[in-house]
This record gives structure tokens, sequence and C-alpha cells, in this order.
């Protein structure tokens, strides 16, 4: 379960590295700046949301809401 932005960073990191993605091809992939894409998996909680969710969609990571 996700709790926080660095449970957050760990998935996607987990997730990039499964497909064989350097975190620079991750970023070209997505038009973010491979700063942005560290500080995401680093669990930065100030990164933007439409980034992070960018990201995700880009390696294929589902996200669910539970209520």
């Amino acid at each position: 379960m996700i709790t926080d932005p660095a449970t957050l960073g760990k998935a996607i990191r987990a997730r990039r590295r499964a497909l064989g993605l350097q975190q620079s091809d991750l970023a070209m992939q997505s038009g973010v700046s491979l700063p942005i894409v560290s500080a995401i998996e680093n669990g930065k909680d100030t990164a933007r949301i439409g980034l992070v969710l960018q990201l995700c969609q880009d390696i294929g990571l589902r996200l669910t809401v539970g209520i």
C-alpha cells in the first residue's frame, strides 16, 4: 500500500528497473528532466502530482484509490 511520497517513489523506481530503464530513459520518454525523475523516485514531497502521474502512466504503473 502506498501511503506517502517515499513509498510511491520506491514503487516507481522498482517498476522502472523491472522494465530495464535508466532514469535518463524514463526522463526522455516522459518529457521531464532527469532531476525530476530522481526527485520523484527519492520521495520528494513537493513533486508535482501531474508529473508523478505522467511517470506512472509511462511505465504502466496503475494507481487505484480505495475508499
